[in-house]
């Protein structure tokens, strides 16, 4: 199909009815469906009529979605090793989400950090500190950060919307910044592509990704803005009702959407110990790191250095293995207790049942994403950009058209592969010295649309982990992004009228200084008006 504003149909309505609908999977399939149509009627003959047209183009939709429904689980006669090693990870950790809280593992942490951490304020900023510590992957942030927090955010009272918010939010920011990491690596190698087929010799891969840090301003000021809004509560948008919920009536998540997402049935045990938490998540954190070190090690051709290990490791596969020794070792604790195996039994099936929304909106994702990119959505939007404009807006535009295609493709990733060689090739092209802001400008806009996406996976893994309803997680976090992403584009539209990348840093951290005193006075002024009691 020839790339068109015709492939934005899809995402867009997707996108749209998710906003009016609030009602996920509903969106998604709309969207897979119109665009399984699109497609299949574009590859019709020309001399098909009206009605045989429409017809055909149905069946061969219907065709076309389980083909990629079965892609998402078997290729080229085997399993899809990313996909499902993945899926195992979510069910493996509710197994072992649900065990600990029902060996009473997660109220003895609790009881515990609660003597540590006494504030809603101390509660939040121990979830970011935790955000910013485990930067080796985004899944893996998003999944582990939430779990462990919950117990302490959940005794302070603070919302699962809010924690979601902070999990997401130091979980793809601190990963795009962090040379050691699944992020880093990916995007070292496809800058080294890159400079191989432009011939750019005088810079390495890694010294351009370093030098690309202070310039991506999203990242930065993402993680500063969780800091601030901890601190000073700063609750944009829906989250005040949230917030408000939480604080006042103990309501973590609304009640009018059902119990909150990995809740157990089952009554939990007072005999519990912070062992019986902190021992599977140690495993499974430990044992993680180390087969990605092991799988990346095995993968190396060449010279074996930390990058080019973080380059090849096999994510999934390592998720899979950490995830699998995490549970054994609850399994071996939970037996200990010598509890019956009915409870043990019904145990497992709440922690699998608990993650199955996420398992299948990450499905349905999946699917939207692969008939996204046969659209060429990704494609149209990266030919928008045009070499012939005033040099300086280049890094605001190429912001804009890679946050653009990030949210409407839901993949970080994606649009990195995309748009970073379209960056690198136009700014070779104009003005060599515009190479690094372009490249910048991309991975923050990318980003940037990943989080304001509701088909993201870091999106869907954040609201999973932090036990959130998935559509309150999209809706309080749009606010914060959009702030965040308007002074990013500030900053870089200061950052390439001056060339400077102190000026460009000094103007955006100076704006969001400004913007976050704004936010302060007027969250100051509504403090005493708290939502509705009816709540």
């Amino acid at each position: 199909m020839e790339e068109s504003a015709l492939s934005l149909i899809p995402p867009v309505l997707a996108l749209v009815m998710v906003i009016l609908t609030r009602k996920v999977l509903l969106s998604l399939g709309a969207g897979i469906v119109v665009g399984a149509f699109m497609l299949s009627y574009a590859g019709l003959p020309g001399d098909e009529s009206f009605i045989a047209g429409i017809f055909t183009s149905l069946i061969t939709s219907v065709v076309m979605i389980f083909g990629i429904l079965k892609g998402i689980f078997i290729e080229e006669g085997g399993i899809n090793q990313w996909n499902v090693y993945n899926l195992s990870f979510l069910l493996m950790l509710g197994v072992i989400t649900s065990l600990v809280a029902l060996s009473g593992g997660s109220r003895a942490f609790g009881e515990w950090a609660m003597k540590r951490v006494k504030t809603r304020v101390g509660a939040q900023l121990t979830t970011a500190v935790l955000g910013l510590i485990i930067f080796i992957d985004d899944y893996f942030n998003s999944l582990i950060v939430g779990n462990v927090s919950r117990p302490i955010t959940d005794r302070q009272r603070v919302s699962r919307a809010k924690l979601a918010y902070i999990v997401d939010s130091t979980s793809a920011p601190v990963c795009v910044i962090a040379p050691i990491s699944s992020w880093g690596a990916y995007i070292i190698s496809i800058i080294g592509g890159i400079f191989l087929t432009l011939q750019i010799a005088d810079l390495s891969p890694l010294s351009a990704f370093l030098q690309t840090i202070p310039m991506n301003f999203y990242a930065i000021i993402t993680i500063l803005f969780v800091f601030a809004t901890a601190i000073f509560n700063l609750n944009l948008g829906k989250m005040k009702e949230h917030e408000d919920r939480a604080f006042y009536h103990n309501q973590l998540v609304d009640p009018s959407k059902g119990a909150a997402p990995g809740q157990s049935e089952i009554a939990h045990s007072h005999q519990g110990r912070v062992l019986d938490l902190v021992l599977p998540i140690f495993v499974l954190v430990a044992t993680t790191v180390a087969f990605m070190f092991i799988t990346g090690l095995q993968a190396v051709e060449g010279e074996v250095t930390i990058f080019t290990i973080f380059e090849n490791t096999d994510v999934a596969a390592s998720l899979f293995y950490g995830g699998l020794l995490g549970m054994l070792v609850t399994f071996a604790l939970f037996i200990k207790k010598d509890v019956p195996f009915p409870q043990f039994r019904k145990g497992i099936w709440n922690g699998i049942k608990s993650m199955l929304p996420a398992i299948y909106i990450l499905i349905f994702a999946w699917t939207i994403i692969e008939i996204i990119g046969e659209i060429g959505t990704g494609r149209y939007l990266a030919g928008l950009v045009d070499a012939h404009i005033n040099l300086a807006f280049l890094p605001f535009l190429l912001f804009i058209i890679a946050s653009f295609m990030s949210l409407a493709t839901g993949t970080s990733w994606g649009t990195f592969g995309v748009m970073l060689g379209i960056a690198a090739d136009i700014a070779v092209t104009v003005d060599p010295t515009l190479l690094l802001p372009s490249l910048a400008s991309v991975l923050a806009g990318s980003v940037f649309g990943d989080h304001c996406s509701p088909i993201s996976d870091t999106t869907i893994l954040s609201s999973t982990g932090a036990g959130s309803h998935h559509i309150d997680h999209v809706i309080t976090q749009l606010p914060y992004a959009i702030t965040v992403g308007l002074i990013s584009a500030v900053g870089y539209l200061v950052l390439g009228f001056t060339g400077s990348t102190i000026i460009g840093l000094l103007a955006t951290l100076l704006l969001f200084v400004v913007v976050t005193y704004l936010l302060k006075l007027r969250n100051d002024r509504m403090a005493s008006t708290p939502a509705s009691n009816e709540m």
